[in-house]
């Protein structure tokens, strides 16, 4: 089984990233079996040539002169298992899902401020909210990640608004913002000053190393989060503004409905559930980098049943038009571009070895900067000119 720890070497093609070179490298018979990417020297399983940012050791993320790797594996994938694209489409059950816990998190709510549970001690309702609650926040989170790439239904409205009916659940307007941010962090993954994926640099000047410091950063990862995008100063588009009068009068309900209680409840869900908790350890495991070259990660445990699959992030990446029932089946089709890569086997130990590991740190991360991106992206179509020109 690979692991975090390791992974087979792979051939490098010992030339720099630029065209004369890289083509010296297809005649050389680096990826002679895929000729839209076989000038890419990373060609097939697409891993760089840089090292991990290590605290107190290096001063700065992690930096490759590439574009990210996910449309080019793609492509390497479809040249060889044209069937993949089979798995393109949406899951119908997905608005049953959202309905369901929705449901039932706004039941929880109402049965701590106004029901049967109403007159619990406060630490009874903290455990509710940390076990149940922020599993299924968690899962919400999951919901809206799949309306934010219209997988849910055909049409994208009905994905907004399906997103709008998940957002009941987590009193704080995330739907609309995060499709908006987590569409550029696939746009411009890595990309300083582009992708809000990216930790803010006092994040990891701040903590380095520190044990102390990297375990109160994992329980204040939702402000975080946040704080990311907003720091953007980015306009907030037409359904942001939706999104934010929705989750107001959706807040206002349920405090009259069931009390100051009821939406506390539902806030503890979402801090506990996006923070110190096992499901919010994929946030740390897809694309916190443990190894040198490797910017993505999956997750094969036992939490993807609960979780929606989240954990395979390598194949989301690769494949965003397929729906989260249908990602392990990516790997099954392809198992050779991603068994021969490191993933993650638990979420509890991705958050262990985060705060405990010295050389694992918010600067554990990858950046690029946009010409690096944008040139190493635009070599697609030069290769593929040039062959027709031949």
């Amino acid at each position: 089984m690979t692991d975090t720890t390791a992974r087979p070497p792979l051939p490098r093609a010992p030339v720099p990233h630029t065209l004369e070179k890289t083509l010296a490298a297809q005649s050389a018979g680096f990826g002679a079996d895929a000729d839209d990417v076989a000038y890419d020297v990373r060609h097939p399983t697409y891993l760089g040539e840089w090292e991990t940012s290590v605290p107190n050791k290096h001063w700065d993320i992690a930096q490759d002169d590439m574009d990210e790797p996910h449309l080019k594996r793609r492509l390497a994938i479809t040249a060889k298992h044209p069937e993949v694209k089979e798995l393109y489409g949406i899951d119908t059950n997905t608005k049953w899902v959202t309905l369901a816990l929705v449901s039932t998190q706004v039941a929880l709510a109402y049965a701590f401020g106004a029901g049967p549970w109403k007159d619990a001690h406060w630490g009874y309702m903290v455990a509710v909210a940390y076990v149940v609650g922020a599993t299924i926040t968690g899962v919400f989170g999951v919901l809206i990640h799949e309306c934010s790439h219209n997988l849910a239904f055909k049409t994208p409205i009905l994905n907004r608004f399906l997103g709008l009916i998940v957002n009941i659940g987590i009193v704080f307007p995330i739907s609309a913002s995060f499709r908006r941010y987590h569409l550029e962090h696939h746009t411009f993954q890595g990309v300083y000053g582009k992708d809000p994926d990216l930790p803010l640099a006092i994040e990891w000047k701040l903590i380095k190393g520190s044990k102390v410091l990297k375990l109160l950063w994992v329980f204040c990862f939702p402000f975080l989060y946040v704080l990311r995008g907003a720091l953007m100063l980015k306009t907030p588009q037409t359904w942001e503004i939706i999104n934010w009068f929705w989750t107001i009068s959706s807040d206002l309900a349920v405090f009259s409905l069931c009390g100051p209680r009821g939406l506390a409840y539902l806030a503890l869900s979402l801090w506990f559930g996006y923070g110190l908790h096992p499901a919010a350890a994929h946030f740390i495991q897809e694309h916190y980098t443990w190894n040198g070259g490797q910017e993505t990660y999956s997750y094969y445990g036992s939490l993807n049943g609960p979780f929606m699959n989240i954990g395979y992030h390598n194949e989301h990446h690769d494949f965003t038009k397929v729906p989260w029932s249908k990602l392990p089946a990516i790997r099954a089709i392809a198992p050779e571009f991603y068994d021969t890569i490191a993933y993650h086997t638990s979420w509890v130990r991705v958050i262990y070895e985060f705060v405990m590991k010295d050389e694992l740190g918010p600067q554990s991360r990858l950046g690029r900067h946009f010409e690096d991106h944008k040139n190493g992206r635009a070599t697609i179509q030069t290769v593929r000119k040039s062959a027709k020109a031949e």
